[in-house]
């Protein structure tokens, strides 16, 4: 018997209709489920009511704007969120990705690499289990402590509530903890080898990450900056 895979749902959300219907055609014919919400409120309410895989949300929405969209967004769902910006401002584009969205693009742009994206977000390879382990085994740097098969972190016994981003990043550092990572060597593993885009995306979500995990860049326990070269994960002391 032949099991039907459902298919990912992605949610989109900008107050300029022409180009949201657009973009809703296009991933149609992509094969994913589409809806659409003019602003952030409907946004809010319809991705709570029908659990979007993806959300593509404009940057520059009327009332509740994109920044807080996104913040509400992460406190119920680890979806992956697409932030859209007619702004070419760098400082808006690290606003977007600090509250919480795993990747951008600047309007005006290309429907057919918005559906690239989308897609290649939901092939995202999984972390593989670390050398010598099995993938139920618990990963332990000092107080913290990584589940990667349950996707579960937890530090001084408290969970971490981590995106798929973040978790995803984390658990390619602790896989290898000997290893120094390079950039395009963390895209490679999180955002897919076909990923194209700004490497330092990647020092954005660490940041992020060692803000939950307490960590203080100039001497983080847990993920360390190696210049010049990357970042590694720490042993917890």
């Amino acid at each position: 018997m032949t099991t039907i895979r459902p298919r990912a749902r992605v949610l989109v959300v900008d107050d300029e209709e022409p180009l949201a219907r657009l973009v809703a055609e296009y991933l149609t014919r992509a094969g994913f489920d589409v809806g659409l919400a003019p602003d952030g409120l409907t946004a809010v309410q319809l991705a709570r009511a029908t659990e979007p895989d993806v959300v593509v949300l404009d940057l520059g929405l009327p009332g509740l704007d994109g920044i807080e969209v996104c913040r509400q967004l992460r406190t119920f769902t680890d979806c992956y969120v697409i932030m859209l910006t007619a702004r070419t401002d760098e400082v808006d584009k690290l606003i977007g990705l600090s509250v919480g969205a795993d990747d951008y693009l600047t309007k005006p742009f290309s429907p057919r690499e918005l559906v690239a994206r989308v897609q290649v977000m939901l092939r995202r390879p999984r972390v593989p289990a670390p050398a010598g382990g099995a993938a139920g085994d618990l990963l332990r740097f000092g107080p913290l402590v990584l589940d990667v098969a349950g996707r579960e972190v937890h530090l001084d016994g408290d969970p971490v509530d981590l995106t798929r981003t973040e978790f995803d990043l984390l658990a390619t550092l602790a896989s290898r903890p000997k290893v120094v990572f390079t950039r395009r060597q963390l895209i490679d593993a999180v955002w897919g080898a076909t990923w194209v885009g700004d490497e330092h995306l990647v020092d954005v979500h660490i940041g992020h990450l060692r803000r939950k995990l307490g960590d203080d860049a100039a001497e983080a326990r847990f993920v360390r900056t190696v210049r010049g070269v990357g970042y590694r994960m720490g042993d917890g002391a």
